[in-house]
């Protein structure tokens, strides 16, 4: 696994910095992708990995700015062994029944729908050709427990499509050698959530590293059996 390939998008926060850490650690060459309202933190984060990460700023829902980002990584880093689709977002609403809230649906469509669906079908087929290659797709536990998602429908729908995009590729894929999988955190324990939910009993979520080295297993090549798999990880939560 050494020096090979591995992209996160979204990899400037919380989540996608504990895992380009780990990738770092293990031994990867890491390209974080990040929109530019993050694009400090994504440099900051690759300098400070002593070469083994470099950050891209691109639009992850962008079919063109996908093509433009691939052609620096694979310049830099060589063919993208594997990827982490950390990029997306949660937003919370209205019920449904009150309406009005379409501003909502169309953020988690475009953050969680979009950046998905245009980030897998810039990255699989290459890795098709090359006959190898790992993708992960970060999902919620609101798909396997939509009820919990009261007020936030768009984001529980979004997640839903996202797993359900993971699993159909991860069929088309199979005999060519492409792996994807998918995983379900709860609460992710992070300074954002923190803020947001300040009477929670933070230890009982997911602590990003953790999750980080999940989705790092998945990605590696002692997953060369694991394809189409859903794996909750929900801490005590």
């Amino acid at each position: 696994m050494a020096g090979e390939c591995i992209v996160v998008t979204g990899g400037a926060g919380s989540l996608g910095a504990a895992l380009v850490r780990e990738l770092c650690a293990r031994g990867y060459r890491v390209a974080i992708v990040e929109s530019d309202h993050a694009a400090a933190h994504a440099n900051d984060l690759a300098k400070s990995m002593d070469g083994k990460a470099i950050a891209i700023i691109s639009d992850v829902a962008s079919t063109p700015a996908w093509a433009a980002a691939l052609k620096e990584i694979e310049g830099q880093l060589g063919p993208v062994k594997g990827a982490a689709l950390i990029a997306g977002g949660w937003a919370g609403g209205k019920f449904l029944h009150e309406g009005g809230d379409d501003d909502t649906w169309h953020a988690m469509v475009e953050g969680n729908i979009e950046t998905a669906y245009r980030s897998v079908r810039a990255l699989v087929s290459g890795m098709v050709t090359r006959k190898n290659g790992s993708i992960v797709v970060i999902g919620s536990r609101a798909v396997e427990r939509p009820w919990t998602s009261t007020k936030a429908a768009a984001y529980a729908a979004t997640k839903s499509a996202a797993v359900t995009l993971a699993q159909v590729v991860a069929e088309e894929t199979r005999e060519f050698g492409v792996r994807v999988n998918a995983v379900l955190p709860s609460t992710i324990d992070t300074e954002a959530n923190r803020k947001a939910m300040p009477t929670i009993d933070h230890d009982i979520w997911v602590k990003p590293e953790s999750l980080a080295k999940v989705i790092a297993f998945l990605l590696s090549d002692d997953a060369s059996d694991i394809s189409g798999a859903v794996i909750p990880v929900y801490g005590r939560a």
